[in-house]
């Protein structure tokens, strides 16, 4: 199956070119499933109701969250009834939704996306890698699904290598979110596992991760906050990976950036 992850969607000029380029995208690349970390799409911070419909509409298949999630106070009951949005499994137990979903790509193949969120540098929780070990214990390659991707939403490159070390062989894809900065290390890891430290931000590279630098600028320089964050809103780049993966075996074939439009350089895979 072939299946691409985009990073981060920031703010409006990111929404509006991931659901202006998807179906181009899913034409092009052949894509059986398509998923997208969105905990920035709601004007930079968290995720609506509305623009999580949108997403759905233009072709996104399953949403991942992170340290952003209860941003949007209104995505609280929706996330509940809606199972294709998904937080980090990591959080408390109580807390609304779920930190993964099983998707039907059709009736043969199944896809289990996973959301952890890391501990250094970000909010105390529950063990990622045990709470992900745990969950493996039900659902595992090539008997129960055929592929399984992991979205680590972290600060600390150390922890999301780690992580992908940990899950090499036992799931098909580990990709880092949050930093909002494309990294050059996408590869396949020794027992087949594809791995890339943060897929990088659908949102304008003409910015401080997707804000305007004004805000950024002042807060490095004064330690106050003399103004608040908005979301650079002109054009977009798209960011994100493709990954080829074995039906039965549920291991990485090939692995491949994404970038179109805006201010990185242009990357389209065959």
């Amino acid at each position: 199956m072939r299946v691409a992850f985009l990073g981060d969607i920031v703010g409006r000029s990111g929404r509006e070119a991931v659901i202006k380029e998807l179906p181009n995208l899913r034409s092009k690349l052949l894509l059986d499933h398509v998923i997208v970390n969105a905990e920035n799409a709601s004007h930079g911070f968290g995720l609506s109701p509305l623009i999580a419909q949108e997403l759905f509409k233009a072709g996104i298949d399953v949403i991942t969250l992170g340290n952003h999630s209860w941003d949007r106070k209104d995505l609280i009951p929706y996330i509940i009834k809606e199972p294709k949005i998904i937080r980090p499994i990591n959080y408390p137990e109580g807390t609304p939704g779920k930190g993964y979903y099983i998707s039907s790509i059709d009736k043969d193949r199944k896809i289990l996306v996973i959301n952890a969120m890391g501990r250094l540098y970000m909010d105390p929780l529950d063990d990622p890698f045990n709470s992900i070990h745990k969950l493996l214990q039900s659902y595992s390659l090539g008997s129960d699904v055929n592929a399984i991707l992991v979205d680590i939403h972290a600060e600390a490159s150390s922890e999301k290598m780690a992580l992908g070390y940990f899950l090499d062989g036992e799931v098909s894809v580990v990709i880092g979110t949050h930093t909002h900065v494309p990294t050059a290390d996408y590869r396949i890891l020794p027992k087949g596992t594809a791995y890339q430290t943060d897929a990088g931000m659908c949102g304008d590279y003409n910015s401080v991760i997707g804000m305007k630098p004004d805000a950024a600028i002042n807060r490095f320089l004064k330690k106050i906050p003399v103004s608040r964050f908005e979301p650079a809103e002109n054009q977009a780049t798209i960011c994100g990976l493709l990954i080829e993966i074995d039906d039965k075996t549920g291991m990485a074939l090939k692995v491949s950036p994404i970038r179109l439009e805006g201010e990185l350089d242009f990357f389209l895979p065959e």
